[in-house]
């Protein structure tokens, strides 16, 4: 495996200097901060994620003030009261993208907040709280108690919602087969544990994030331009 050195090394030549490669390199929340946001917005981003999958992001960032309206600001409490009847009502709704499949996943995943919730305080808490050590346990409770955010979907949502974490977007991946760190499926155990094996020791190298850790290698390996999903 490469050290960190050599990973900033080759992306700070390619993106022409220090100044210019720290000014891609943004920063997760802290636990505090974390530990500050609604669980209504754990589930309006996770619902936000889930229907950008396998769809135009602008198509679906240009609907999202509907998206709000009709389920009213993704209150927890007010989804949970939600019958079927209202929620095939709701996915009927021009005002969002109309699928039934993707919609379910609303109540199913407010329901997963609400329990975690339950247990642990607030959902915020839970996952400020869940060590960067073990990322890819956060991603497995998110796809076992949660709808659709298996995959990327889960992880993406994290790091929107600045919770540190990698994300294996194909600059990443691409490294890690090219480095030998897998050379099997992307999201099996055996891979998954590889990787997180592997930034675990960068980060002990670096001091840094996971979240500026994923940016750096995807700068040093993937096209030489801003990507949102690195």
């Amino acid at each position: 495996m490469e050290t960190y050195r050599a990973i900033y090394e080759r992306a700070l030549e390619r993106k022409g200097s220090s100044a210019q490669l720290e000014a891609l390199l943004s920063q997760p929340l802290s636990t505090a901060q974390l530990q500050r946001l609604s669980d209504d917005a754990w589930l309006e981003e996770f619902t936000r994620k889930i229907f950008q999958s396998g769809f135009y992001w602008s198509v679906i960032n240009a609907k999202w003030s509907g998206f709000r309206e009709v389920f009213w600001d993704f209150n927890i409490d007010k989804l949970l009261m939600m019958s079927p009847e209202i929620l095939e009502q709701k996915a009927a709704d021009e005002r969002i993208v109309r699928n039934f499949k993707k919609v379910q996943t609303v109540p199913e995943n407010c329901y997963m907040i609400y329990e975690t919730a339950q247990q642990h305080g607030s959902f915020s808490n839970f996952v400020a709280q869940w060590p960067s050590t073990d990322i890819i346990g956060l991603w497995q409770y998110l796809k076992k108690q949660g709808a659709r955010l298996g995959g990327n979907t889960g992880a993406y949502a994290l790091r929107s919602m600045g919770k540190d974490t990698f994300v294996l977007s194909r600059d990443v991946e691409a490294y890690c087969r090219a480095h030998e760190v897998i050379d099997g499926g992307l999201h099996s155990k055996r891979s998954l544990t590889a990787i997180q094996a592997m930034f675990n020791d960068l980060q002990q190298q670096s001091g840094r994030s996971l979240q500026e850790l994923s940016l750096l290698i995807a700068y040093s390996v993937g096209d030489n331009c801003v990507g949102i999903a690195s």
